[in-house]
C-alpha cells in the first residue's frame, strides 16, 4: 500500500527553524515531482515548494529565501528546511508526490510558529 510518511513538524518560536521530511513508500516508480503544500485556518491549501526528479525547484513567493526544498531520488524522499519562520507560516503542511501514473498526499503535519 503506497503512502507518504511525514515527520519533523512541531512548535517553534518566530525566527526559528524546522525541517520536514516525507518519504513515499510502497510505490513502483520514482516520483517525478515531490513537494509541500500548506493550509492555514480559514484559508485554502496553497503550494509552498516543489522539486522535480531533475532538481528543478519552485517556491511560493512568500517563502523564497527562507525555505529550501531538496530530495533523495533513490528513496523518494523530500525535505523542507524552513528558516526564519514567521507566525504566518503556521499551518498544516502536506507532502505531495506524483510519479508516472500515480499521485498521493500525506496526512499532514501541524507546524506552529509562536511570536
Amino acid at each position: 500500500q503506497a503512502q507518504l510518511v511525514e515527520s519533523g513538524g512541531g512548535l517553534v518560536q518566530a525566527g526559528g527553524s524546522l525541517r520536514l521530511s516525507c518519504a513515499a513508500s510502497g510505490v513502483t516508480s520514482s516520483a517525478n515531482v515531490m513537494g509541500w503544500y500548506r493550509q492555514a485556518p480559514g484559508k485554502e491549501r496553497e503550494l509552498v515548494a516543489t522539486i522535480t526528479w531533475g532538481g528543478n525547484v519552485n517556491y511560493a513567493e512568500s517563502v523564497k529565501g527562507r525555505f529550501t526544498i531538496s530530495r533523495e531520488n533513490a528513496r523518494n524522499t523530500v525535505y523542507l528546511q524552513m528558516n526564519s519562520l514567521k507566525t504566518e507560516d503556521s499551518a498544516v503542511y502536506y507532502c505531495r508526490a506524483t510519479g508516472y501514473g500515480w499521485g498521493y498526499w500525506g496526512r499532514g503535519t501541524l507546524d506552529t510558529v509562536a511570536s
